[in-house]
């Protein structure tokens, strides 16, 4: 299964359309995860078009977008158990929170946005995951998004960099 990992997209505001990198590897998505400030909900119709999309709302998306969605959730597919959540609840730094979220409950992966800040690694066996931002990327060199592999019984996952 290949799951592509979004978060901060701030659409309209931050970027008009998705990048082409990313518009280039939707179409083999099994999974779109979205972890928030998605700012329009017409960015989740228009990922929608390409994968079933599972996302959380962020501190900057509207309350509509935030009583569609909820602020985290326990995604389950292909037999892995990901806690998804936006990362800025909490008063310890956005990882610290992201992973928080999930104390107690079993999962596979924590994957989490707001700080647009790329990260992957592993923390007492749970994959740790922030795609940085498709569309802002701050204060880092470039832009991206994640891609997550299933295959053969384990989580393999990676950054996809690119100049906007």
């Amino acid at each position: 299964m290949k799951i592509v990992v979004i978060s901060d997209t701030h659409m309209p505001g931050r970027a008009k359309e998705l990048p082409q990198p990313l518009l280039a590897a939707l179409p083999e998505a099994d999974l779109i995860l979205h972890a928030g400030d998605w700012s329009d909900w017409s960015v989740y119709e228009l990922l929608s078009g390409y994968a079933p999309v599972e996302g959380v709302a962020g501190n900057t998306d509207p309350g509509s977008i935030g009583r569609k969605l909820g602020y985290s959730r326990i995604v389950e597919a292909d037999g892995f158990r990901f806690g998804l959540v936006h990362g800025h609840i909490g008063s310890k730094s956005t990882e610290e929170n992201a992973i928080a979220s999930f104390a107690g409950q079993h999962v596979d992966a924590v994957i989490f946005g707001h700080s647009h800040i790329p990260l992957l690694r592993t923390v007492n066996g749970l994959l740790v995951f922030n795609p940085g931002s498709a569309t802002d990327r701050r204060r880092q060199p470039q832009c991206s998004f994640g891609i997550i592999h299933t295959d053969g019984g384990s989580l393999q996952a990676e950054h996809v960099f690119y100049d906007r």
